[in-house]
């Protein structure tokens, strides 16, 4: 038997779960979520969200909200390990925001539509990246 994980950061995932099957989850489960409308062919990524304390009870939340409840459809759970941070929790979040900040649909939901973290990082990076003057 291996000692080893498959995921460095991943416990467990459920994916494409139906707003109507939330209580198929189970609870306090930590990590990343996103939520998806179903159209004819597609479920099209609609919300990228994280939680440190209960996904079931988030998208109870985002299911009962006037401007989320019919924004979705589907969504899908990604439980990190226990000894993953919420710092860490939340630059996951950060990461999937940013890569997404430019599609239309990802950020109908998204109030945040870009990462401080990644806004400070990318000047981080610009101001290394400039030659230093001898």
């Amino acid at each position: 038997m291996s000692s080893t994980s498959t995921s460095l950061l991943f416990k467990s995932f459920y994916e494409y779960i139906p707003i109507e099957d939330l209580e198929s989850l189970p609870r306090k489960i930590r990590g990343i979520y996103a939520l998806y409308q179903k159209d004819e062919k597609f479920l099209n990524l609609m919300y990228v969200g994280m939680t440190n304390y209960g996904v079931k009870g988030r998208l109870k939340n985002h299911s009962k909200n006037e401007l989320k409840a019919t924004a979705w459809t589907h969504c899908s759970v990604f439980e990190v390990w226990d000894n993953i941070t919420l710092e860490q929790i939340q630059e996951l979040e950060a990461l999937f925001r940013q890569v997404l900040r430019k599609d239309a649909t990802a950020n109908k939901l998204n109030i945040q539509k870009r990462s401080t973290r990644f806004t400070k990082l990318e000047k981080e990076t610009k101001s290394r990246a400039r030659p230093t003057e001898s």
